[in-house]
């Protein structure tokens, strides 16, 4: 067999796909050159790919520079990752490593092992999250930092004005993000029976959006945590400035909250973090914080099936966004509140309305790239069009969704509190 050459090892590395041309850094081309053109710019790059033929091999080699595609759009490369979702990425047979291995060599690159979750800071530095217990105090603070302690800045330009990082709620195909997100607040409120004088708890409260709407339109007493001091900074200065009164963000973790007796609580986002072994012991924490009859609307992004595959430390996502997130089916967030006495009274899945919230996103970080480039740097992002981009491609094609589900603290002699039919829409 006639030995392949660096950009032919590339293209079948990708599944030899018709519509794609590989350009490598020694000049050689394989594959459909008038069609997406992917351009190797350095030895590393092989390396890379080499080492991780999945995803991380070729979004590391991207991400570092070493690594385009012609007509790309770094800040929204949806089309890009369509195209890509069809290849076949494989390793080579056993028969075809030493062809691979040669390339590698000729090319002046060594194979060596990606460090563990690393944290993209310059192009060619990373840092290793802190060791420590899985979802442990420690790690969970240094997960939360890493992911959203970016700059407020940043997540200004990308989430918009609502400063919010979860899932809108589209009353009508043609509204904005804004009045999404301002719908999607509202939606849990309603499912929660907020009224004037009721006391909420919402942990993880990012920005506090969740906590600001329900005290200014529900006139209750709000309690939000988050483990970012950034998220929790912005948050306290956003309530004094609107002068919110009844309306608190600590930094802290939501297992440091001592208060009980909660009309509601409000898990927005949070779950993903938490780790799928530990739901038991957080719903039971959250049950505990309710008052009988109290409501609990736990808002996060799932599986679509009980067997898909857990997230892998070798994933994109795994390893440049959410250091030890973790998902689990709708199936699995249910059984769980009902095993620590939690009554489910309704739950809903939102898959499409965040597919749209992705795309507006990716949208935000287009319109402003080069502000949040000259703000948090090129690498992050790269890494932020990636995963947002991605993030809608999952949405829309259902391997991926989005659950609320609504339980209530029901008391021992049956009382839940809850209506016989849902009165929210």
């Amino acid at each position: 067999m006639t030995a392949r050459s660096v950009a032919q090892t590339v293209h079948h590395v990708l599944g030899e796909p018709t519509t794609v041309g590989v350009v490598a850094h020694d000049g050689s081309t394989a594959g459909n050159l008038d069609g997406r053109v992917m351009r190797l710019h350095t030895p590393r790059a092989i390396g890379y790919i080499a080492s991780h033929p999945g995803q991380v091999g070729f979004a590391r080699a991207y991400l570092q520079g070493d690594l385009s595609i012609d007509g790309m759009d770094e800040a929204y490369p949806y089309e890009e990752l369509r195209l890509m979702d069809g290849f076949d990425v494989r390793l080579p047979p056993l028969r075809e490593l030493p062809d691979l291995v040669r390339v590698v060599r000729e090319s002046g690159v060594s194979l060596t092992a990606l460090p563990p979750l690393p944290e993209l800071e310059t192009p060619s530095e990373v840092r290793r999250l802190a060791h420590g217990i899985r979802h442990g105090r420690r790690r969970d603070a240094e997960a939360i930092r890493h992911h959203y302690d970016v700059s407020n800045r940043f997540y200004e330009m990308l989430l918009g004005p609502s400063m919010t990082y979860t899932c809108a709620v589209y009353p009508r195909p043609d509204a904005t993000l804004e009045e999404a997100q301002e719908a999607k607040y509202e939606l849990v409120c309603r499912k929660l029976g907020l009224r004037p004088g009721m006391r909420l708890l919402d942990v993880g409260c990012g920005w506090g959006g969740m906590v600001r709407h329900a005290v200014r339109h529900h006139g209750v007493t709000a309690l939000g945590v988050t483990l970012s001091r950034a998220q929790a900074t912005w948050a306290q200065e956003r309530i004094a400035a609107e002068g919110l009164g009844g309306a608190e963000v600590r930094h802290a973790d939501y297992r440091d909250v001592t208060e009980r007796g909660f009309d509601a609580v409000s898990s927005i986002g949070l779950t993903e973090h938490i780790g799928v072994r530990r739901y038991r012991s957080y719903f039971t924490f959250l049950r505990d914080r309710l008052r009988d009859g109290g409501r609990l609307l736990n808002h996060c992004i799932t599986w679509r099936s009980p067997d898909h595959v857990p997230m892998r430390r070798g994933d994109f996502v795994a390893r440049y966004v959410f250091p030890d997130g973790e998902l689990a089916a709708s199936g699995r967030i249910v059984t769980e509140m009902e095993r620590v006495g939690l009554e489910v009274q309704h739950h809903e899945n939102l898959r499409q309305h965040y597919a749209r919230t992705c795309a507006a996103w990716c949208e935000n970080l287009s319109a402003s790239w080069q502000e949040c480039v000259a703000e948090a740097g090129l690498p992050t992002a790269r890494v932020w069009g990636l995963y947002l981009a991605g993030s809608r491609l999952n949405f829309e094609r259902g391997s991926i969704q989005l659950h609320q589900v609504l339980a209530t603290r029901t008391s021992a002699e049956g009382e839940s509190g809850y209506p016989l039919r849902p009165d929210f829409g």
